[in-house]
Formats: structure tokens, sequence, C-alpha cells
């Protein structure tokens, strides 16, 4: 089994350099760790290559990398770097389906993972994400996800644009409003429905111009706003309670 020990091996250096957004743009190839990860990546195609140490001892119909345990450290996010890192080619959107959900300007990387998981949950087929929205494949945002970034449609865009294509093609599209609107869970999410969440410190933008209606979650009056992961989740849900009814 051939072992690469060295730190400044090429291979090494080039893949390190997709912990950073601009050569994850550039190779169109992102990183993930851990089993779970590289299993999701497996599963749907989207694994390239395996890096892993001699105590990785799953089989896999990918190139595998040995490495040592020093390199694994170099080229690890996490503060306890696990046994295996997979190399991904990014995602392709396809289409938009039935409900959406349009993220503007998130910043959070936590938030968008969390999105992601949710959305997958509550039966959402599409995130539409504004052009400066945090990088869907920091490591951070992979993480949150649990994994459901492998099974998630994204899409990044001007979603000015988008919106006005969304409405020409029949989507009702809601934004939320804590100071007014209708309460969530009395709207009617039975059609083609998009929903725009706003970013942590700002809210929904100037394309809330263009929603055809603002929502609301009810709450006690102490909290003036809840976390845009929270949010969008709730209203998730409650956009996915129609398919019980």
């Amino acid at each position: 089994m051939d072992l690469i020990t060295s730190l400044q091996n090429n291979k090494i250096k080039e893949l390190n350099k997709l912990n950073e957004k601009k050569y994850r743009d550039e190779t169109n190839l992102f990183l993930v760790e851990g089993d779970h990860l590289v299993n999701e990546a497996y599963k749907t195609n989207q694994l390239v290559e395996v890096l892993a140490t001699q105590s990785f001892k799953e089989e896999i119909d990918v190139p595998i990398t040995y490495i040592s345990d020093d390199v694994m450290k170099k080229l690890s996010n996490m503060q306890s770097p696990s046994n295996v890192i997979g190399v991904c080619k990014k995602f392709k959107p396809i289409g938009y389906g039935k409900r959406i959900i349009i993220l503007d300007n998130l910043q959070d990387p936590g938030n968008l993972g969390t999105i992601i998981r949710s959305a997958s949950s509550f039966n959402f087929d599409t995130i539409v994400l504004s052009e400066i929205s945090v990088d869907l494949y920091n490591d951070k945002v992979i993480r949150a996800s649990e994994g459901m970034i492998f099974h998630t449609n994204v899409i990044r865009c001007n979603i000015k644009e988008f919106v006005k294509e969304l409405k020409s093609n029949n989507y009702k599209v809601y934004t939320t409003d804590v100071n007014g609107g209708e309460i969530v869970s009395e709207v009617d999410y039975k059609t083609k429905v998009a929903i725009i969440i706003g970013s942590e410190g700002a809210g929904v933008g100037s394309v809330k111009e263009l929603a055809d209606k603002t929502i609301y979650i009810p709450m006690n009056k102490r909290c003036e706003s809840l976390n845009a992961s929270v949010a969008a989740s709730i209203i998730m849900y409650e956009v996915s309670k129609s398919d019980y009814e």
C-alpha cells in the first residue's frame, strides 16, 4: 500500500486548496469529511476520489489514496479529524419542482446547512441562493446538512429575476414579515409555492416587493424574531402539512 506522508506532496497541496472557495469554483470540486458524508456522496454518484488513513477499511469503488495522520490533519477542517475525506464533484441543478425556498443573502453556513436538512425532511424540491449568499460548499454548510446536501437541488442566481420567472409560471410567492401578513398555518399551500427567507441581520430585501403575500409565525411578544433556519423550518413544516390533508 502506497502511503503519502509528506505535507509538501503536490497532490496534497492541490487538494488542500479546495478548502478555499476560489479553488472550489475553479475546479468544480469540493471536500467532505467522515464516513457518513463520504457514503452519501458515493450513493449519489458525486464521489470522485477518497483520501484515507490506514485505519479506513471500507470497500468503495472509487480511487483511494492512503495518507498519514499528519496529512489528514492538514486537509481536515475538524478539531478531531476523521479517517476519510472524499473529493466530490459539484452538483448540477435539475429543474425547480413544486416547492421552492429562496434565501435572500443568507450568510451563516450553519443556517444554510440546517435549511438544507429541513428542506429534505419537509419535501421541498429546490433551494435558491441569492448571488451573495454563503457558499454552498463551505465545510460548515456540508456538515450542518448531515448529508442532505446530496439529496437537495440547489440553485444560485439573481433571485429577483428568478421570482419574476416563477410568477409567470403560476407559482405563489410568499415572504416573511414579523409585523403582519397572514398567519403561516392559515395559508393554502396546495398550489406551486415559493417561500422567501431573509438574511440573519437585514431580513428580506427589495425582492419582498415581488411577493404575492406576507406570512408570519405567531410567537411570544418578548421575542422579536427567530433565527433564519428556525423560521424557515417552521414554514416548510407548515407547507408540508398539506401533503396529509
